[in-house]
C-alpha cells in the first residue's frame, strides 16, 4: 500500500478552559461549591474576602476590567475569551502551577475541617460487644457469643440459626455442643436492647413479654397469643382470635394494645445515624401578589481581587513572580465570571420553573403542573443538558418546604377535558384517597382508579400500583385494619 499525505478540512467542538469550569461549577450542588470556593481562596493569592462593600460594588470590582455578558451559549452566558488564548488550550499550557519559593503551597497552610472531625458512630455491634465484655463468660462462651453478635443484623435480628452456629464453631472449638451455643444465645438475647438476637418476630416478642412485670394485665394471655396464634394475628382474624383465646372484643383490644407497644426491631434505635441538613440554593416568597425568586446570599462567598496585587502586576516585570501572579489574576477572573454564569443561570431557571408552577406555590403538590427539561430549555434558550445540571442537587425553599428542582419536572397523563395532570399531582392525590379510608376496607388500586376516572384523571390500575409503590405505600391487603 503506498503511503501519501492528504490535506483534509474538517469541524469540531473543542470546549474552552473557562467553558469547561462553568459547567463543571454549575452542576456542583451547595455544598460541593462552598468547598470548591475555598480551594479557590486558598490556592489563589489574587483572590480574597470583601466583608465591606455591598454585593453590587463587589461584583464590579471582581468584573473590573472584563467585558460584560452579553453572549449566551448552550450552557449559559458566557464572556468572551482573552484573544491571546486558543480554543484548545488546557489550563496545564496556561498557567505555571510551580509556586515561587516566596509562597507557601495552599495544602501546607489549610487547617483540618473541624465538621470532618466526627467520633466515631456508636453501632449495634459495638453495643453488644461492650456488653459480652461486661459479662463474665468463660474463653469458650466469649468466642460463642462473639459469633453470635457477629450473625446479629441491624434490627436485632439473628441472621444464621444455633445449629448454623454449632456447625460452623464445632470446626474451631472441640467437644461443642449444640446446648452451649444456644444456652450463650438466651445470654446475649438477654442483653440491651430487649429483644436483641431474637431468630424471628414471634421469637422477638416473646423475648420482649417475657421481660414485662408478670403483674401486667392480660401478660399470659399475650403470650398465649403470639405463641400459639401468630397466623391470626398476622391475618387480623379477631373472630378466631377471640374464639382460641376465649375473649371479648375489649380483652382483645387489650392484648392487642400490649403487643403494639412492643418493639419489632429493637436494634434499630441503637446506632446513631447523623441529620444532614439541606441549604436551599433559592428562596421562593410572594411580594406584592407576585412570586419571586432569590438567591440564597450565604452560599457564595463574597469574593473579589485584590486590588492591590492587581496594582503590581501592572508595575510589574517579566520576572516568575510576576508571570505567576499574572496567571492567577487571569484565573481569578474567570472563575468570577464563571461564577456569575452559575448564578444567573440558576436565577433564570428557577423563575421559569415558579411562574409554570404558581399552583402548586398556591395549593400544594396536589396542584403540581405536568413539566419536562424541554419545556423550561425552550423558553430561557438553553440544551436540556444545561437544564438538567442546574435542577440537579440545587434546592429552592417554597411555602409547601424545600425541594429539589428536579422534583418539579414530572411526566403527564389525560384528562377526560383533554388537559393534563402530572404525576406528582396523581401521588398527591392517592396519598390523601389513603390517609382518609376507612381502615376496615381500605382502597385497592382498582377503587382509586375509578375514584380518579370520576374527577376525570384517566390512570389504569397498574399505573396506580406504580406511583402507591413509589411513595411507600402498601397494598390494601397489607393496610387493612380489623383488630
Amino acid at each position: 500500500m503506498k503511503q501519501s499525505l492528504q490535506l483534509r478540512m474538517g469541524q469540531h467542538l473543542t470546549m474552552t478552559p473557562q467553558l469547561q469550569q462553568a459547567i463543571r461549577l454549575l452542576q456542583l450542588s451547595t455544598l460541593e461549591l462552598q468547598q470548591e470556593i475555598q480551594t479557590v481562596l486558598d490556592s489563589n493569592m489574587m483572590l480574597e474576602v470583601s466583608e465591606e462593600e455591598p454585593q453590587s460594588n463587589r461584583e464590579d470590582s471582581a468584573n473590573e476590567n472584563s467585558t460584560p455578558a452579553d453572549e449566551k451559549t448552550s450552557e449559559g452566558s458566557q464572556e468572551q475569551l482573552p484573544d491571546e488564548l486558543a480554543v484548545d488550550t488546557s489550563w496545564d499550557d496556561i498557567y505555571d502551577l510551580t509556586p515561587s519559593p516566596g509562597l507557601k503551597q495552599a495544602s501546607d497552610a489549610t487547617p483540618p475541617d473541624p465538621g470532618s472531625i466526627n467520633s466515631a458512630k456508636k453501632t449495634l455491634h459495638d453495643h453488644l460487644t461492650w456488653q459480652m465484655e461486661l459479662t463474665n463468660f468463660s474463653d469458650t462462651d466469649r468466642v460463642i457469643a462473639t459469633a453470635i453478635i457477629d450473625s446479629v443484623d441491624d434490627n436485632g435480628y439473628l441472621k444464621s440459626t444455633p445449629e448454623l452456629l454449632h456447625q460452623h464453631l464445632v470446626e474451631h472449638l472441640d467437644d461443642l455442643d449444640l446446648d452451649e451455643v444456644v444456652a450463650v444465645l438466651h445470654k446475649v438475647q438477654s442483653f440491651d436492647p430487649i429483644g436483641v438476637g431474637a431468630i424471628d418476630l414471634q421469637d422477638c416478642l416473646l423475648i420482649q413479654l417475657k421481660r414485662l412485670p408478670e403483674n401486667t394485665p392480660f401478660l399470659q394471655l399475650t403470650i398465649e397469643l403470639v405463641s400459639e396464634q401468630m397466623a391470626a394475628l398476622g391475618s387480623q382474624d379477631s373472630a378466631k382470635l377471640k374464639r382460641q383465646l376465649g375473649v371479648n372484643d375489649e380483652t382483645l383490644s387489650q392484648i392487642i394494645s400490649l403487643i403494639q407497644q412492643l418493639n419489632p426491631r429493637p436494634g434499630s434505635g441503637v446506632e446513631e445515624t447523623s441529620t444532614e441538613y439541606i441549604t436551599p440554593d433559592v428562596y421562593v416568597s410572594k411580594i406584592k401578589g407576585e412570586w419571586r425568586v432569590s438567591i440564597n446570599g450565604d452560599i457564595a462567598t463574597n469574593i473579589r481581587i485584590n486590588p492591590y496585587y492587581q496594582t503590581l502586576i501592572k508595575r510589574g516585570d517579566k520576572s516568575a513572580d510576576s508571570q505567576i501572579m499574572k496567571n492567577h489574576l487571569q484565573e481569578a477572573r474567570w472563575f468570577l465570571k464563571s461564577l456569575q454564569s452559575r448564578n444567573e443561570t440558576l436565577m433564570l431557571v428557577s423563575q421559569e420553573i415558579v411562574n409554570r408552577q404558581q399552583d402548586f406555590l398556591e395549593h400544594g403538590a396536589i396542584a403540581m403542573k405536568p413539566m419536562v427539561l424541554r419545556d423550561i430549555a425552550e423558553t430561557v434558550e438553553m440544551h436540556e443538558s444545561t437544564i438538567s445540571r442546574v435542577t440537579t442537587n440545587k434546592y429552592m425553599h417554597t411555602p409547601n418546604g424545600i425541594h429539589e428542582l428536579k422534583h418539579f419536572f414530572s411526566s403527564h397523563v389525560s384528562t377526560d377535558t383533554g388537559g393534563e395532570c402530572s404525576a406528582t399531582a396523581i401521588r398527591a392525590f392517592i396519598k390523601e384517597l389513603v390517609n382518609n379510608e376507612n381502615p376496615k376496607k381500605p382502597l385497592s388500586d382498582n377503587k382509586i382508579a375509578v375514584i380518579l376516572g370520576d374527577k376525570g384523571i384517566n390512570v389504569a390500575r397498574r399505573t396506580i400500583a406504580k406511583y402507591r409503590e413509589s411513595i411507600s405505600i402498601p397494598p390494601s391487603s397489607q393496610r387493612k385494619r380489623i383488630l
